[in-house]
């Protein structure tokens, strides 16, 4: 005894074979879309790669930045190391002469206007 729609036997576009198609369409269907997320992942893994490399350029030109930075930095606090370990009065007899400077090109300016 044959159950009707169940596999051979039955006549040719019965509900099996209708079935079967639609399982095979289906699946089709799935690995279409499966594909398309696959590569759209594949583009978004390389541009993430890119800009890694490209962030991590900048770090590198931003770290030799700070290096010289902190070299000239360091360069400048020993100048004023040295400066400070001078007798004050060198010190004191720069000012002086600085501000003498600037009052002297102050009034200049306001001279001429």
């Amino acid at each position: 005894m044959r159950r009707a729609g169940l596999g051979e036997g039955g006549p040719p576009g019965s509900y099996a074979a209708s079935g079967h198609s639609l399982y095979e369409e289906e699946n089709e269907h799935l690995q279409e879309g499966l594909n398309a997320k696959v590569h759209a992942l594949k583009h978004l893994s390389i541009d993430i790669g890119n800009e890694v490399k490209y962030q991590n350029k900048m770090l590198g030109e931003m770290d030799s930045d700070f290096d010289s930075t902190g070299g000239l930095l360091g360069a400048t606090i020993g100048r004023l190391k040295l400066l400070s370990r001078g007798s004050q009065t060198k010190v004191y007899c720069y000012m002086l002469l600085f501000a003498l400077f600037v009052f002297i090109v102050l009034y200049w300016v306001i001279k001429l206007r």
